[in-house]
């Protein structure tokens, strides 16, 4: 092997190293690295490396004889393959959109100053190279390398400096090594020194090459950087954020403040959909989302997927609220249209966001302000739009602090569940008992759920809380039921889960694991949160009865029922809300409120629940209207699953009205008959003014 050929096959494997380093370099530059191109980077690598250790290279030494590179040394004879298969699969992933094309341009452009001082040393460096043979070459190459960092500024020079420096560093050290080889006994001729130059020079400027295109970004003007294209989203086809942001601050710039408003919108249960479906079908559903978003933005500026399950739409043309707000009636009619999936149909819902430009802040903060009013629409129940309003997200702060610490509440077992009975009001036996949820903080101390609960509604949170609150009822349930205590367990559903087309599959599992009788658990559901979406709310009620668990309507009297609904609903109690009972012994509309509700649940067959029953005179008149169970803290308050069962206990269910050891508990009498009542009234001296 002569000279000449040894230097270029050398040279060969220094331009192939090259190549391969710019192919990564290039796909680092992506915002998000393609997953099927990282593994395809990494398996090519495995398999070249691993032909590497059988594959030997003879190299001539400086100083005569033939050098066999074999073992790990030979990895190096890998790298034309290796970079032949990067740039095969960084342009077949560009092909497909997943490393966009527009990487290759941005990653390479240099500012037009810098090419101009190239071409003029260019013709210096080439006479160089033409009457210097091969160090002429290396030293052109050097005056190229050279020209290019003077024009970077002060930074770049440190850095562009260093990676040159580095380069040579690494040539050298190349050399010593070989050098220090011995002879293999072969009387080809020694590479000269100018020849070893020229390889120096050539690792040097791969090293700088790269270090080029890993810094281009930073190095582009910002105005050329905010007008390089933006490849779309690869599952919608929808623009991206950063091109929304673009969007919003263009048309506020030409707009000025009227007609401006930036619509956040995020799916409702499609966490659900993919531990159900797998997250191909909720990619699938993605992909339906974003053709209805494109629709729904014909006539509009833009609109965008901002990641995730998250979509947004721009409006020029909103000078007033009641516009927005059709136009975010029909996001929320679009999006809660049946997803065909998997051969069958998905219902999910919709919260909307909306903020209007009224000339505070800037553009980008009117993206913000929407996405604030979003997740206010959320912890609303979702299916719905909000609007912003000052202050909305004023504890954004504090909720980001508590939303780590539920997160940590949740994986180290903080929760615990408390009960409270209810009382059947003619005998006084304790029938049931609901679980209420309680977080014991290590420094908080005990949080009610009225302090995390919409948060936890608001991150998603509330599924895996709503499955810990359904398992540890069940437990419970066992627990007591294997100490002879046969009770029913009433536990609260929220609107989210009931927008879930498996909760009755959960809860079903859940009693099986535990093995309890569905007929021992009660389902919860507010009466604003039953009306909510009357087709999912149904289907989860009837599949919930058909188990045999027991349904009830809760805070009944506070929504909007229909009459009509209410007798479909598969129901069998409804529980008054507090604020009647409340006022039940001074206000006669109460009672009158109260008197209606029973008439009408009797009449359609249900039982009627009275919470919050605090006063002798409450649980009297209740008694009187002809109510069927009663719970509140005149009879005992919210404990621990194994307070209640000795509180049972000592009941020696009979009564639940006696005195109990727990401070939890008050001692009350039972209820007086009407009968009993007449006749003390009777006894009683009358009494003459004074």
């Amino acid at each position: 092997m002569d000279t000449p050929a040894n230097l270029l096959n050398f040279a060969i494997l220094l331009a192939s190293a090259t190549l391969a380093w710019l192919a990564a370099e290039l796909v680092h530059l992506g915002r998000s690295r393609p997953p099927r191109l990282a593994h395809a980077l990494r398996g090519a690598a495995v398999l070249l490396a691993a032909g590497a250790l059988f594959w030997p290279v003879q190299m001539l030494r400086p100083t005569g004889g033939l050098l066999n590179l074999n073992g790990t040394a030979g990895f190096c004879a890998a790298l034309p393959a290796l970079a032949m298969a990067t740039l095969a699969i960084l342009f077949s992933a560009m092909l497909e959109r997943r490393a966009p094309v527009w990487m290759l341009a941005s990653a390479t452009a240099l500012p037009l100053a810098t090419y101009v001082h190239l071409i003029a040393a260019a013709p210096a460096a080439l006479r160089m190279a033409q009457t210097a043979g091969p160090a002429g070459i290396g030293i052109a190459v050097l005056m190229l390398s050279a020209a290019l960092i003077g024009l970077t500024s002060r930074d770049g020079r440190l850095r562009y400096a260093a990676a040159l420096r580095n380069g040579c560093a690494l040539a050298v050290a190349l050399l010593a090594t070989l050098a220090a080889q011995p002879a293999a006994g072969s009387a080809a001729a020694p590479i000269d020194g100018s020849a070893w130059l020229l390889m120096g020079a050539l690792m040097a400027m791969g090293a700088l090459l790269a270090s080029v295109v890993r810094h281009a970004g930073n190095a582009l003007p910002s105005s050329v950087a905010a007008q390089a294209p933006v490849a779309p989203d690869g599952l919608t086809g929808l623009p991206t954020r950063l091109q929304f942001e673009r969007e919003v601050i263009a048309a506020a710039k030409k707009r000025g403040d009227r007609g401006l408003a930036v619509f956040f919108i995020d799916l409702d249960g499609l966490k659900s959909v993919n531990d159900r479906h797998g997250r191909d079908a909720g990619d699938r559903l993605l992909a339906q989302a974003g053709r209805r978003i494109r629709t729904l933005a014909q006539g509009q500026l833009a609109a965008a997927r901002m990641g995730g399950d998250e979509f947004a739409l721009l409006s020029g043309s909103i000078v007033r609220e009641d516009a927005a707000a059709r136009l975010a009636t029909q996001i929320v009619a679009a999006m809660a249209e049946p997803y065909a999936l998997d051969g069958g149909e998905v219902r999910i819902g919709c919260s909307v966001g909306i903020a209007l430009q009224d000339g505070q802040g800037s553009a980008t903060k009117l993206i913000a302000r929407a996405d604030a009013a979003m997740y206010a629409a959320k912890q609303a129940g979702g299916n719905r739009h909000c609007f912003h309003v000052a202050g909305i997200e004023g504890t954004a702060g504090d909720d980001t602090d508590l939303l780590g610490e539920l997160r940590h509440a949740l994986a180290n077992d903080q929760f615990e569940l408390y009960f409270q009975p209810k009382i059947d009001a003619r005998s006084g036996q304790i029938t049931a008992a609901e679980a209420l949820l309680r977080w014991q903080h290590p420094q908080r101390g005990t949080v009610l759920p009225d302090k995390f609960i919409p948060l936890a509604e608001r991150s998603g949170l509330i599924e895996p809380i709503g499955d810990w609150v359904i398992e540890a009822a069940c437990k419970q349930a066992r627990a007591w039921r294997d100490k002879g205590l046969r009770m029913r367990v009433a536990i609260n559903l929220s609107a989210h889960q009931m927008r879930q087309d498996d909760l009755a599959d959960r809860i079903a599992d859940a009693l099986r694991r535990h093995r309890v009788h569905p007929s021992l658990l009660t389902c919860e559901i507010t009466e604003s949160a039953a009306m909510e979406d009357t087709s999912a709310t149904h289907e989860t009620f009837r599949r919930l009865g058909e188990m045999g668990a027991h349904v009830s309507i809760d805070d009944f009297g506070t929504g909007y029922s229909s009459l009509a609904y209410l007798r479909r609903l598969p129901a069998e109690e409804l529980k008054i809300d507090r604020q009647f009972i409340m006022d039940l012994d001074h206000s006669a509309d109460a009672r009158a409120v109260v008197d209606a509700v029973m008439k009408l649940a009797h009449a359609l067959g249900l039982k009627v629940v009275a919470e919050g029953v605090e006063t002798p005179r409450q649980h009297e008149i209740l008694c009187d209207l002809g109510c069927d169970e009663l719970q509140g803290y005149l009879f005992a308050k919210p404990m621990t699953g194994r307070a209640l069962l000795l509180w049972a206990i000592e009941d020696g269910a009979q009564t639940a009205f006696r005195g109990s050891l727990f401070v939890e508990t008050r001692q009350v009498a039972p209820a007086p008959t009407r009968e009993a009542r007449r006749g003390q009234r009777q006894s009683e001296p009358q009494s003459t003014p004074q």
